[in-house]
């Protein structure tokens, strides 16, 4: 199951920078970690039931899609973000 998670987050690591334009691929791979583990997280902090690793690919590929290219926008704004990608080149 690792492998298979580990080959999702390169895909969609692979999508932001395709996206994104600029974002390095250390860059790309830290965003993408964040969010599937912010997702994970809320989701069960909510009560809903988990809904396997499909369910979030698909919204972090959602995700990418619609905002892939305002990432540097979502960093001014959310200081948690900031503080951990503001080193990664």
């Amino acid at each position: 199951m690792q492998q298979q998670i580990e080959m999702i987050i390169q895909q969609l690591t692979d999508e932001l920078i395709s996206v994104s334009g600029e974002i390095s691929e250390q860059k790309a791979r830290v965003w993408i970690e964040l969010l599937w583990s912010d997702f994970e997280s809320t989701y069960a902090k909510a009560g809903y039931d988990y809904k396997g690793i499909e369910m979030t690919e698909k919204i972090i590929r959602q995700w990418i899609q619609s905002y892939g290219k305002e990432l540097h926008a979502f960093v001014a704004r959310n200081p948690k973000y900031a503080d951990l990608l503001n080193d990664v080149k």
